[in-house]
C-alpha cells in the first residue's frame, strides 16, 4: 500500500517524521533479486547508445564489478534521447535498431534492462526488451505516457522532474497506480537552480520513500548544467562521489549511474558521466554506506 497522505504539504512531512519505517517500503522483484531490500541495487551503462562495442565493454565490466560487489545491477542505456539541446545533438539508433542492440546485451551477458520512452506507442514495444521502463524528467507529467508504461506490467521508474517538489511525485504515483501497475520507482536527478544549474535537496527521498516504493538517486545527471554550452549541456563529474555518498547517507534505496569507458569523448552526456575504470571504487563505498546506514 502507499504510503502518501491527500494533505498538505506540511501534513506529509509530519506523516513522514512519524510514521516512516524503511520496512514499509515495496520489495520489487525482479529476476532472482528484490530492488528496495537490503541489497544495493544499481542501474547504469552509456547514456545513449553509440555502438554496439560500447555497449558490450561498459555492460561487460559493469557486470563482473557488480558480481564481485554483491550488488544487484540493471544494465541502463537510451536508443534515444529526445530532449537535446540541438536539433544536431546526438541521439542514438532510434527505437528499433536501439531495441535490438539492447536486447543483444540482455542475451549476451544475462542483464536485466532500463531504457526511457518518450511517446506512448513506444511503451509496449520498449516491453519486450526492457525489464523497467523509465519515464524521463521531463516528460514525468504526461499522463498518457504513465498509463502505457503501467500498463506493459513492466517496472516503471518514474524521474522527478527538476521542476517538482518531491511531494508532487505522489499524483504520478496514484496514476500508475490506477491503471493496475504497483511495481513502481521513483528518481531524484536534482532540481532547477536558476538559470544553467542544479542543487540536490536531499530531503526529497526520504519525502518520496513516504509513498512506499523504492527511491532510485541519479547520481551522474544531478551534477549536470542544463545548456550550460550553449548547443549542449554541460557537467562536472567531480561531484558524483559526493552526491552518490550523501544518497546513500540519507537511505536511498537505488543509485543510477551514467558510465562510458571514456566519457569525454561520449556523444552524449559525457562531463557528467563516470568513466567505466572509476566504477568499482565508486560502488563499493557506496555499497559500504547503504550497509552502515541499514545496521549492517
Amino acid at each position: 500500500m502507499p504510503y502518501w497522505s491527500e494533505n498538505s504539504r506540511l501534513d506529509n512531512l509530519v506523516y513522514f517524521s512519524y510514521n516512516f519505517r524503511m520496512e514499509n517500503i515495496k520489495r520489487i522483484k525482479l529476476r532472482d533479486f528484490e530492488i528496495g531490500g537490503d541489497k544495493l541495487t544499481i542501474l547504469a551503462g552509456p547514456c545513449a547508445i553509440e555502438s554496439q562495442e560500447i555497449l558490450d565493454q561498459t555492460a561487460k565490466g559493469l557486470k563482473e564489478i557488480t558480481k564481485e560487489l554483491d550488488i544487484n545491477f540493471v544494465f541502463k542505456s537510451s536508443f534515444d534521447k529526445a530532449n537535446r539541446s540541438s536539433i544536431t545533438s546526438f541521439r542514438g539508433p532510434g527505437l528499433e535498431k536501439g531495441l535490438k542492440m539492447l536486447q543483444e546485451v540482455k542475451d549476451k551477458y544475462d542483464l536485466p534492462i532500463v531504457t526511457d520512452i518518450h511517446t506512448p506507442d513506444q511503451a509496449e514495444v520498449a516491453a519486450k526488451v526492457a525489464d523497467i521502463i523509465q519515464i524521463p524528467a521531463f516528460l514525468c507529467r504526461q499522463t498518457d505516457l504513465l498509463v502505457a508504461a503501467a500498463k506493459t506490467g513492466k517496472i516503471v521508474n518514474i524521474k522527478k522532474g527538476q521542476f517538482l517538489a518531491p511531494e508532487q511525485m505522489g499524483s504520478l504515483v496514484r496514476k500508475v497506480e490506477d491503471s493496475g501497475n504497483t511495481n513502481i520507482m521513483l528518481t531524484d536527478r536534482g532540481s532547477s537552480f536558476g538559470y544553467n544549474n542544479l542543487v540536490t535537496d536531499f530531503r526529497g527521498i526520504p519525502i518520496m520513500q513516504t509513498f512506499g516504493y523504492p527511491v532510485v538517486f541519479d547520481a551522474t545527471h544531478s551534477v549536470q548544467l542544463p545548456g550550460a554550452n550553449g548547443n549542449c549541456s554541460g557537467g562536472d563529474r567531480r561531484f558524483v562521489p559526493v552526491l552518490a555518498k550523501a544518497a546513500m547517507a540519507v537511505g536511498a534505496n537505488v543509485l543510477f549511474f551514467e558510465v562510458h569507458p571514456n566519457p569525454d569523448k561520449a556523444l552524449c552526456d559525457g562531463p557528467n558521466m563516470v568513466a567505466l575504470s572509476d566504477a568499482k571504487d565508486l560502488f563499493a563505498m557506496c555499497k559500504k554506506i547503504f550497509e552502515v546506514v541499514r545496521g549492517k
